[in-house]
């Protein structure tokens, strides 16, 4: 095995094994749940708190910047978008030649369904170009993207974000379940 696939396989086995199955049966109340007041979600662009995003979007994320201290619950519809968009998204187009993503202009998912596909989409691009990269490139800094760094260390860091904040998300899901 090489250097690329066993760092791919190191978030393979976390995906197929943890955290995609939990994900399955995610409904919409799920997704949208807010288990506090004052919740970052994923919510109709012209609701949205924080900044307004860019062009024809229907869906945005809230945010602000800075963001406040403490930071905000946020749902799951929001960490999920967090995943796709800012672990996956860019670093796809960073590094694998995949298309750019923007979070202003970034068409987020108004359904459960409609998440877990971009997220699948996105976690089968990242795997892809993981698995594809020579020892040579592991070691050199990426093109674009953060500076200063191998390649094999934005990798292991894409690696922790998924595990650190799949696990958030299966957390959100146990609370939803015993709510009541």
């Amino acid at each position: 095995m090489t250097r690329s696939e066993r760092l791919a396989e190191q978030l393979d086995w976390h995906w197929h094994k943890n955290l995609r199955p939990r994900l399955d049966g995610l409904t919409d109340e799920e997704y949208f749940w807010e288990p506090v007041r004052g919740c970052w979600s994923i919510r109709p662009s012209d609701t949205s708190a924080g900044s307004k995003p860019s062009g024809p979007v229907e869906w945005a994320m809230d945010s602000e910047s800075p963001a406040p201290v403490p930071a905000p619950v946020t749902t799951i519809a929001w960490r999920l978008a967090h995943i796709i968009v800012s672990c996956l998204g860019y670093r796809v187009g960073w590094y694998f030649g995949g298309q750019d993503v923007d979070a202003r202009t970034f068409a987020y998912a108004g359904t459960a369904d409609e998440a877990l596909k971009q997220l699948d989409e996105m976690y089968g691009s990242w795997n892809a170009g993981v698995r594809a990269l020579s020892d040579a490139a592991l070691d050199a800094p990426p093109m674009a993207g953060p500076e200063g760094f191998p390649m094999e260390n934005r990798i292991l860091h894409v690696n922790r974000e998924l595990i650190h904040h799949g696990a958030e998300i299966s957390l959100l899901r146990d609370l939803y379940l015993r709510k009541n």
